[in-house]
């Protein structure tokens, strides 16, 4: 017997049930927003357009900020099922496309957007005009599950099997510092010296202090005056004589403004680098090509 649903039972709009969903998830109507690139007050409309549908409370506004109700909290629930149903959707239908065109979007840290990918993007463009590429450059992990990115290159190896993923190979990091703020130090040689030194990282305390002081420095969370969340920031801070920081050798190595440690004892940091796609994305030929195209171009580049 053939079971149908009853689709006249549904009374709300799924598209509302999605801006609240999002609403939920971002904890703001503003960020919400710009997460769904809407305008905020389209955005409130749509939310109060379902709970009218549903003559329930979903939030209740407090100053700017939204608090779930707990009719709110017990239908985010099943929204959040919708939400992950339509994202499943999503992916196999892109992956379903045979045509080598249309949107691709690989999300890198800032380094690699800025410094590594783009010769390569220039390449493929020439190679595949019909691929447009987005780039999203950010030091934080997209999801790729909710379509947040298409392909992901990281510096670790994800474990969902949902994933594919393949390594690209590994990088060498070291500690770079412009000339004139070695000299200001009296050029040091050893880390004792490097220990009176000022950092960059991105958190305080960070990586950075925890790999250097397992290599023999003795350095505390005063050694880092300075922290961005900008790989960028921190490139251009560490060129005009701030401080110092750590970074891939290809990109140190090839600025003139700058100069690596060469310290006793001081061991490079090494770093592997992995490439991540949906297995349902790698189905579709322009992700595939994309993805292959990405994997050949970093092991070209390997082994010059």
């Amino acid at each position: 017997m053939h079971i149908c649903m009853d689709w006249r039972s549904t009374k709300f709009d799924w598209n509302r049930a999605r801006a609240f969903l999002v609403t939920a998830e971002e904890g703001s109507l503003a960020a919400a927003a710009r997460s769904l690139g809407m305008a905020q007050p389209t955005l409130g409309r749509q939310v109060t357009a379902l709970e009218r549908e549903i003559g329930v409370d979903l939030f209740t506004r407090r100053g700017r900020g939204l608090e779930l109700t707990p009719n709110g909290i017990k239908l985010l629930a099943h929204v959040r099922l919708m939400g992950e149903a339509a994202s499943r959707f999503s992916l196999s239908a892109s992956g379903k496309s045979e045509f080598i065109e249309g949107n691709v979007c690989i999300t890198a840290s800032e380094l690699l957007s800025a410094f590594v990918l783009p010769p390569m993007i220039q390449t493929l463009r020439d190679m595949e005009p019909g691929i447009e590429i987005e780039i999203n450059a950010t030091n934080e992990e997209r999801d790729l599950n909710r379509r947040e990115a298409d392909i992901a290159i990281r510096n670790f190896r994800p474990t969902q099997p949902e994933l594919i993923t393949r390594k690209l190979g590994s990088v060498r990091g070291h500690l770079y510092a412009a000339k004139s703020y070695l000299q200001q130090l009296g050029n040091p040689q050893s880390m004792a010296e490097l220990n009176k030194a000022s950092y960059i990282d991105t958190e305080k305390p960070g990586r950075l202090l925890a790999l250097l002081n397992a290599q023999g420095f003795n350095l505390s969370q005063q050694n880092f005056p300075v922290i961005s969340n900008s790989h960028i920031v921190q490139w251009e801070l560490v060129k005009l004589g701030a401080a110092i920081t750590a970074t891939v050798e290809d990109i140190g190595d090839n600025e003139p403004l700058v100069e690596r440690l060469v310290i006793p004892g001081l061991s490079p940091i090494e770093m592997d680098l992995w490439i991540v796609t949906h297995n349902e994305l790698r189905t579709s030929r322009r992700i595939r090509r994309v993805f292959d195209f990405l994997v050949s171009e970093f092991s070209r580049r390997k082994s010059k």
